[in-house]
């Protein structure tokens, strides 16, 4: 399998490579300074509401679903009603909210629960996360389409 390639750059031409190359530091340099905000952000989080030793981990479960609320309701802002340029979509749904959420230490929580005895700890939050986080996304992209509605149908009247 081959990745797909703009018809219009000619992979052979050595200067249309590099110019396709270079395309993709802005899209990158855009998600890591997202990154880097919605990283701090949640380190903030950690900071205002530590999570005690053994006990359940509120504030990385808070940040993921508020985190995937977020991206529900700004992907359907926009792509259903806004046009913004090509470097917010990687800045804000990438950079910021890819930050700002964290799996990763969804999985380092449960490890912790698990190896401090807290087994049924972990495994209601292995399953509350991505429950509260699908939840989120779609009730996010469900109000930002019924508000979208609400405000076209009070336009045309």
């Amino acid at each position: 399998m081959t990745e797909p390639v703009d018809p219009d750059v000619d992979v052979a031409e050595a200067r249309q490579r590099r110019e396709s190359r270079r395309a993709h530091y802005g899209a990158l340099a855009v998600i890591a300074a997202g990154g880097a905000i919605g990283a701090g952000a949640r380190y903030g989080a950690a900071l205002l509401w530590p999570t005690a030793a053994g006990s359940f981990p509120w504030t990385t479960l808070g940040v993921n679903a508020s985190g995937s609320l977020l991206i529900g309701i700004f992907l359907v802002a926009l792509t259903e009603a806004w046009t913004a340029p090509a470097w917010v979509r990687p800045f804000f749904a990438t950079g910021v909210l890819g930050g700002f959420t964290t799996f990763s230490t969804y999985c380092l929580d449960i490890e912790r629960l698990v190896t401090g005895g807290r087994a049924d700890l972990a495994l209601g939050y292995l399953v509350a996360t991505p429950a509260a986080a699908l939840a989120a996304v779609a009730a996010g992209a469900w109000a930002t389409r019924r508000l979208l509605a609400a405000t076209t149908a009070r336009r045309t009247r």
